[in-house]
């Protein structure tokens, strides 16, 4: 060791021997410290969704009774204070004394992790849950918690503070006649812990009313204190109900086809119904828990519709040539499925439980449902026959759409190395650190590229609006100039060719006009991303520019303003005088390249949207709602929020 080196600095690292490193270094975190530690390793962020998923991991546990047939409804509140409570009429948790650990069986599952009664499917044949992890977390993660149950005709209580108990599980009282069993959880999440603990009631609603659909006749009832909006979620039909509301504002070209089918100790729903639209709607579930990316159930069920499909197809000759076949992606067009399976022991991949594993399934999904959908096709021959010819309509636009594909990249039109024309590219090749502005008109795209920083910016304009690709074909996207120079600045080729390793630009911004013409502009190209290249929004790189809506001054102080209400607040900061003036930006092109600069590109200073979906059937919905073929459902929704436009240029 150096003998300059100062007695009071740290040696660096590659002088650190072993006896550096002791015994004395290993920390041992007691009951949930871990969890306060890191609680993003359990539920994900600490962000606005974290915290909504603590509401879920509590509401998870009934749905468990629900699914053991115990519990009939849940009721959610949103208080004032920001606590929420969580009520049920399940068989309450346990509270007696827990052999293994000598306390009561309550206190050992709200404050131990890996406690429960999952793990030996005598309690609960299914569940889902994180087993024994759940509960416990969002304790471990509130500054209080109290617990009331209510079992045997007596209730029973619990008090933690921060995943501690602030006393022993106490008797306080016998159980309500009218409510004489069930779990009641109420906590208050953590400003410690927590960027925010603001809770949104879209957000609770859309899953409650997904678990609703999931169980049905089970009733959930969500209610928020702070506004008095209340909401009973209750569906006989459950997952029927569920692709019935998926299709509301499309046609649909036969009833809902449903099975269900019980199988060793597990039970598989699948309702699918085909539509006159082009997209497809799936939603698959393991145990009420959304598997986004699917997994082995979803592969079974359509392998099975499929085959189940061109067997009906061949057997009534449907298809002229014999030796062609419809394939899986033909299927996909116009279909909305949900399938939900129940099972004892399922294996997600990653603690995020978006993909199921279980190898077994997917041959006993193909099996079950291919029975199933042969017997249908049997006796709804009209259903099965408008199936395939939506499948065969589907075949001939992938064919036609291939045939473009295939003429376009001979002149190498859609081939990464050729840039649109009107492209002015960045000269960083690291995708990270790229940006692609997408803006509207050779004005406004004039300025970004005298503005912008040409090292990591690029600017591509689009002339007028493009297709509205909800309406359209595959095939037709490809005629389109203005969709084709999209596809080839993003260097990902997209729908099934899509890929997105390939992807030139790691933030595209879309910046438009703050009129009308803007905003319509602005939901076409949304539409195109999320219906042909999802992969950019549910990966995070699309964002929508905030430019100014006001330029405002007074005396020698100047400002920018993106609303009404920004500008208010910024007079008032300056002691509302009454000689100022205030300039109302029409359209990007009328900033020149500096003031775009400042107020809308520079990373340093400007404000960005982050699209994305937190809720992919809302999503679908509005999508459909405002740029699909059906009149009606639009102008209800205009009639809806048409007092909440502001800005509207006439």
């Amino acid at each position: 060791m150096d003998s300059s080196l100062p007695a009071t600095q740290n040696p660096p690292p590659s002088t650190l021997g072993a006896s550096d490193y002791s015994a004395k270094d290993i920390q041992v975190l007691e009951g949930l410290e871990a969890v306060r530690k890191r609680p993003a390793m359990y539920i994900g962020d600490v962000g606005a969704r974290g915290l909504h998923h603590c509401v879920y991991e509590v509401v998870d546990n009934s749905i468990d009774e629900a699914l053991a047939g115990f519990c009939k409804e849940i009721r959610v509140v949103l208080l004032k204070d920001g606590s929420v409570r969580v009520v049920d009429d399940g068989r309450g948790i346990p509270v007696g004394t827990h052999e293994q650990t000598g306390k009561s069986a309550l206190e050992v599952v709200m404050t131990i992790l890996h406690a429960g009664g999952k793990f030996d499917k005598k309690s609960y044949k299914v569940s889902g849950g994180l087993h024994g992890v759940g509960v416990s977390c969002v304790n471990a993660l509130s500054d209080w918690m109290e617990v009331l149950v209510r079992r045997d005709g007596k209730e029973y209580k619990q008090r933690y503070e921060r995943g501690k108990p602030a006393g022993p599980v106490a008797e306080v009282g016998l159980s309500p006649a009218d409510a004489p069993h069930g779990t009641t959880v109420w906590f208050h999440p953590d400003r410690q812990i927590f960027e925010t603990i603001e809770y949104q009631y879209d957000l609770l609603l859309n899953r409650m009313r997904e678990l609703a659909y999931l169980n049905k006749g089970i009733r959930i009832i969500l209610s928020d204190e702070r506004t008095g909006q209340t909401d009973t979620l209750h569906y006989s039909g459950g997952i029927i109900e569920f692709v019935s509301h998926l299709n509301k504002n499309k046609t649909a070209l036969h009833p809902v086809i449903y099975f269900e089918k019980d199988f060793d100790h597990s039970q598989a729903e699948v309702a699918l119904q085909y539509n006159d639209g082009y997209a497809e709607n799936l939603f698959s579930y393991v145990n009420s828990i959304h598997t986004i990316e699917g997994g082995t159930h979803v592969m079974g069920l359509r392998a099975a519709l499929t085959r189940s499909v061109n067997d009906y197809a061949k057997s009534n000759k449907l298809l002229k040539d014999k030796d062609r076949s419809i394939s899986g992606e033909d299927l996909h067009e116009g279909l909305s499925v949900v399938v939900s399976l129940r099972i004892p022991a399922p294996q997600f991949e990653g603690q995020t439980k978006t993909k199921l594993g279980n190898t077994d399934v997917k041959g006993l999904m193909e099996s079950l449902c291919g029975e199933a959908l042969r017997t249908y096709f049997e006796e709804h021959p009209a259903d099965a026959r408008a199936i395939v010819l939506k499948s065969m309509n589907a075949m001939a636009a992938r064919e036609a759409a291939q045939k473009a594909k295939d003429l376009i990249r001979r002149k190498g039109a859609l081939e990464s190395s050729v840039l649109p024309g009107k492209l002015a590219d960045c000269i960083e090749e690291d995708a990270a650190k790229c940006e692609l502005y997408i803006v509207e008109g050779d004005s406004a795209g004039g300025s970004c590229k005298q503005g912008r920083d040409r090292r990591t910016q690029a600017v591509l304009p689009l002339r007028g609006k493009i297709l509205n690709v909800e309406k359209a074909p595959l095939h037709k996207l490809l005629e389109s100039e203005a969709i084709r120079n999209l596809i080839m600045a993003f260097g990902t080729n997209f729908d099934s060719d899509f890929d997105l390793s390939k992807l030139r630009y790691h933030k595209i911004i879309i910046m438009t006009d703050a009129d009308v013409d803007g905003a319509h502009i602005r939901t076409l190209l949304l539409t195109l991303f999320y219906r042909h290249m999802r992969d950019l929004v549910d990966r995070g790189h699309v964002y929508i520019a905030q430019p100014p809506l006001y330029k405002v001054k007074a005396g020698k102080q100047e400002a920018y303003a993106f609303n009404d209400a920004e500008l208010a607040k910024i007079l008032a900061s300056w002691g509302n005088p009454k000689n100022y003036h205030s300039q109302r930006y029409k359209g990007l092109g009328e900033m020149n390249p500096s003031q775009l600069w400042e107020t809308t590109m520079d990373p340093a200073t400007r404000a960005m949207l982050q699209v994305t979906v937190e809720d992919a059937m809302k999503a679908d919905e509005m999508f459909t709602v405002l740029m699909g073929d059906a009149v009606e459902p639009r102008r209800q929704y205009i009639e809806k929020y048409a007092k909440e436009v502001q800005n509207l240029d006439i």
